[in-house]
């Protein structure tokens, strides 16, 4: 999980990029860390996880692809997801 101030605003800005690109009914900052991003958390489908990959891949020059055995724990958490951009970001 991201705990630093820059892993912080980072979490926010992927967590603003899913609720523009998806138009969620929450507020980004509501969405925690933590809470899961299929079914009971944010209630995502497999849609949707698609639209939230294409959008983080344009703005943080990252590849996202369906068939990466690990998307299931990346997309499992914001702070999962955010983990995985921080690392694999080339913007």
């Amino acid at each position: 999980m991201a705990t630093s101030l820059s892993g912080t605003s980072l979490q926010l800005e992927i967590a603003e990029l899913m609720v523009q690109s998806l138009n969620l009914d929450v507020a980004a900052t509501e969405i925690k860390s933590d809470s899961p991003l299929y079914g009971d958390g944010l209630g995502l489908d497999s849609i949707d996880i698609l639209e939230v990959a294409l959008v983080v891949s344009k703005r943080y020059g990252l590849q996202l692809k369906a068939d990466n055995e690990g998307n299931h724990e990346i997309f499992s958490s914001l702070g999962n997801l955010t983990e995985y951009v921080a690392k694999q970001r080339t913007r």
